[in-house]
């Protein structure tokens, strides 16, 4: 196999990895890495030296914005950690389509909704001080929050994960194409 067809399925797979960077469920920025330390060990680790870096880099900051992204959007509600602890349960019930309610749809309308119905059950269950509609509104505004805020980390990442391809595109196009 050339390196030219090697270097466009690498390529490829980190094009994935964007995807995987904006929707839960898909390796994200991994995929990057992975791609560009298989492309150093088929070429030479001495012309990845930069890409390898930012991609480490954007690997490490995606999982901090995961968890900073979902507390911001959870605080600015005034959610709990029972909104977030629902959020996540939702989020591995709606992966797995094990959501009721959802019986079509697949994995990406459960990765959608499943955050937001589980926060909004969780916030719910420890909002039992409060009236019920005003607990039912709490529990959706937190829900809405976390949500927004699960979101807003998956673009940023996106936009991380493009930018890592691109510095891996940019020192690297002459070998992998003029090959």
């Amino acid at each position: 196999m050339s390196l030219t067809v090697i270097y466009w399925l690498l390529v490829a797979v980190m094009v994935v990895g964007v995807i995987g960077a904006v929707i839960p469920g898909i390796p994200g920025s991994s995929l990057i890495v992975g791609a560009i330390i298989i492309w150093g060990a088929v070429n030479g680790f001495n012309t990845v030296g930069l890409p390898l870096g930012v991609a480490v880099v954007v690997f490490l900051l995606s999982i901090g914005i995961d968890f900073l992204a979902t507390y911001w959007g959870a605080k600015q509600a005034g959610a709990s950690n029972w909104g977030q602890i629902g959020a996540i349960v939702g989020l591995f019930l709606g992966f797995f389509g094990l959501l009721p309610a959802l019986p079509i749809g697949g994995p990406l309308l459960g990765i959608v909704l499943g955050p937001l119905l589980g926060a909004i059950v969780g916030e719910f269950i420890y909002r039992r001080e409060l009236e019920f509609e005003p607990r039912l509104k709490q529990s959706f505004k937190a829900g809405v929050g976390i949500v927004v805020g699960t979101v807003v980390g998956r673009l940023i990442q996106g936009i991380l994960a493009i930018a890592a391809i691109t510095v891996f595109l940019v020192t690297t196009w002459q070998m992998g194409v003029g090959t």
